[in-house]
């Protein structure tokens, strides 16, 4: 991994939505890195996108890691909980929670909508899988992190400071960055580190339905915010390799309650994207 030593050896990790997308990335960067990765979502079987927890799993094992599938609805907070018992079990510690499940397909659906125009049942799936699962997840995990004295990662969006997509996907981001403090806040006297990313553009398995055109570029038109080049974003792997990079470093209490842009913190750790490249393609 460019840049970033491979010292997770005998550390454990949950990543939330880890099927595919920006999930799957961060759970295989972990895994490379020597971590064994709890792969969590709803996706036992193929479905209409491709991605499953056993595969992503079965990649991370491939990959030098040890990945372990669960199969997991988020909205089911008895089966979270269940989750964090299996591991205190088993392993006896965690050390990092990536809080990243995220219903993506469903919020495509209200791309550069009006507020009038996106239902009520828009903000429900947003918060209740977007918000209010990380809060569940990290409520459950909360007791080993601290024992470890691990890192708490929320996935978040510049639609936390800017407007982007619509009014309820920014109020849902918005929403993350504020847990992120308050839980930071919370941890204070621990040390637990707490923080939330910003990826860019990403690649992923839906965006990759996106055709090429006549010149061979493959372009994709946000409603109300411009066209943007798919061959200029990030890989899934980028903000996996954000997550390792703080993850590894003893220094990152210095960064908890605060969000921070995927590329900003690889020119400062010194990775790449798996291109070699460090991608700032984003929204205006």
């Amino acid at each position: 991994m460019s840049g970033i030593p491979e010292r997770l050896e005998g550390k454990v990790a949950v990543v939330t939505g880890a099927s595919r997308g920006i999930g799957k990335g961060i759970a295989l960067e972990l895994g490379t890195a020597g971590a064994t990765v709890f792969v969590t979502g709803r996706s036992a079987a193929q479905g209409r996108l491709p991605g499953t927890v056993h595969a992503t799993a079965a990649e991370i094992d491939a990959a030098g890691g040890s990945g372990i599938p669960f199969v997991c609805d988020h909205r089911d907070d008895d089966a979270v909980e269940r989750l964090f018992e299996l591991i205190r079990t088993e392993h006896g510690r965690l050390d990092v929670l990536v809080n990243n499940v995220y219903n993506s397909p469903a919020a495509a659906r209200w791309l550069g909508k009006p507020f009038w125009e996106v239902p009520p049942a828009a903000w429900d799936e947003s918060f209740d899988v977007g918000v209010r699962s990380h809060y569940v997840a990290s409520f459950f995990a909360a007791p080993l992190l601290i024992e470890s004295g691990g890192l708490i990662v929320n996935i978040s969006s510049p639609g936390a400071r800017r407007y982007m997509h619509n009014a309820v996907y920014g109020v849902a981001k918005s929403a993350v960055d504020r847990l992120t403090a308050d839980m930071a806040h919370n941890l204070a006297g621990t040390e637990v580190t707490v923080v939330s990313l910003w990826p860019g553009i990403v690649d992923t398995e839906l965006l990759q339905l996106v055709p090429a055109g006549t010149d061979g570029r493959r372009l994709v038109t946000l409603p109300g915010e411009g066209t943007f080049d798919l061959g200029d974003a990030q890989t899934p792997r980028f903000t996996g390799r954000a997550v390792v990079a703080l993850a590894t470093d003893a220094g990152r209490r210095s960064r908890t309650g605060l969000p921070w842009p995927v590329a900003d913190l690889a020119e400062y750790y010194g990775f790449t994207d798996i291109d070699g490249r460090i991608h700032r393609v984003d929204r205006p």
